[in-house]
């Protein structure tokens, strides 16, 4: 049986190759009974689209492979923590957990500047778990930009 820091090395893997390509390395699985269903990393410069995101492309692939897209029953796991683009679609998707490594001080939309997900003022609450080899996923962050400054 997977467990949760198993899918979130996956999701490392999809991080690390979106730094090969010169996007920030964020990578996300959609899961939906213990089978990866959607998978992405972040594309924005590469698709020239700004919701390129891990998470959004995780959601789509996610959708078309149950032929819904309501989402329920799934868990996204994402080595960052989703901005409020994405953890508006996490609330749309209907996603019924979000575990992600690391939050992002300055974008987060789940718990660095917005509680978004699970807020009470929505119609869906996802559940939230935090820290999953968080220590990587940070890592993997601070190289990327290590190289860049």
């Amino acid at each position: 049986m997977n467990s949760d820091a198993d899918f979130m090395r996956k999701a490392l893997e999809l991080a690390r190759q979106a730094g090969r390509k010169d996007e920030v390395p964020v990578g996300a699985v959609l899961v939906h009974d213990g089978v990866i269903i959607g998978k992405g990393h972040n594309a924005p410069i590469g698709l020239n689209d700004p919701t390129a995101h891990a998470e959004i492309q995780a959601i789509r692939e996610g959708a078309a492979a149950l032929g819904n897209y309501r989402l329920e029953g799934t868990t996204l796991y994402v080595t960052m923590e989703p901005c409020v683009m994405c953890a508006g679609a996490l609330v749309n998707a209907r996603v019924s957990r979000l575990v992600f490594g690391t939050r992002d001080l300055r974008f987060g939309g789940v718990r660095s500047k917005f509680r978004l997900a699970d807020s009470d003022l929505l119609n869906h609450r996802v559940e939230v778990v935090e820290g999953v080899l968080g220590a990587e996923c940070v890592e993997l962050v601070k190289e990327f930009f290590a190289t860049r400054r």
